[in-house]
């Protein structure tokens, strides 16, 4: 294994390996970052929706899941950067307002952003519907407003429950965003592979991005995992595990 590659100038000079590296790492930062942000939001907003009473708010947010889940990611990626802006006029004078790199890079995070929602979305309503009942009726009897029970009521006890399949759902879309090489941003993926075909040197390449993907997501997990322990409510969770819970 030749690591000395890293320090190597790019053909056209525009510095290191190494350098070249990091910075398809920056963009794929920035993408996870800002579709997390879409999706926690989004994701939050409709899994609320799928446990009201209102029938519509349920099947609009039950549609909106089945279709996101269903179109593979890869799909989803074409039709936001080559279809949408073919068919909506307002869109295409806007992505022509925009250079290639900011095209992809908007298209990446509405695209990831919107996906994960749609899982998101699962794991709230599941998170709201593992709470015994009572917390609800509770909230009402106490004079608050719907919108009122959802925001002091069951969204901090969900939140809290939920925040292990949320841990992996946020290493889930730091890998997906090396799918963003499919439509040309210069993510990680698409510098390793840039890297590769340019030096030959495919194992060196894929070898630090295997372990730059790995620190990033281990790197996530372990912040989940302290934000876990400190808002966890004691007795609850751990209770609920072996069967016990409130």
């Amino acid at each position: 294994m030749n690591l000395g590659i890293f320090l190597e100038q790019v053909p056209d000079g525009d510095g290191t390996w190494l350098f070249v590296l990091l910075g398809g790492l920056k963009f794929t930062l920035s993408v996870a970052v800002l579709a997390w942000i879409i999706a926690f939001l989004l994701g939050s907003v409709l899994g609320v929706m799928r446990t009201t009473e209102n029938k519509w708010m349920v099947r609009f947010g039950n549609a909106y899941v089945e279709l996101f889940r269903n179109i593979p990611l890869i799909v989803q990626f074409f039709l936001w950067y080559f279809v949408l802006p073919g068919l909506f006029t307002p869109v295409k004078v806007w992505v022509t307002s925009l250079d290639p790199t900011e095209h992809q890079f908007v298209t990446a995070v509405v695209c990831l952003g919107l996906f994960t929602a749609a899982r998101i979305s699962e794991q709230v309503r599941s998170g709201i519907g593992s709470l015994p009942r009572g917390q609800r009726y509770a909230g009402y009897a106490m004079g608050l407003t719907q919108a009122q029970t959802y925001r002091f009521v069951l969204l901090p006890m969900a939140y809290r429950i939920i925040i292990p399949p949320l841990t992996s759902e946020m290493m889930n879309l730091i890998k997906n965003t090396a799918v963003a090489y499919s439509i040309g941003l210069v993510e990680l993926f698409f510098r390793t592979r840039e890297m590769g075909e340019l030096t030959f040197r495919y194992f060196e390449a894929f070898t630090a991005a295997t372990v730059i993907y790995v620190v990033i997501a281990m790197t996530a997990n372990r912040v989940m995992a302290v934000v876990e322990k400190k808002v966890a409510v004691p007795g609850y969770i751990s209770g609920a595990s072996t069967g016990g819970g409130h």
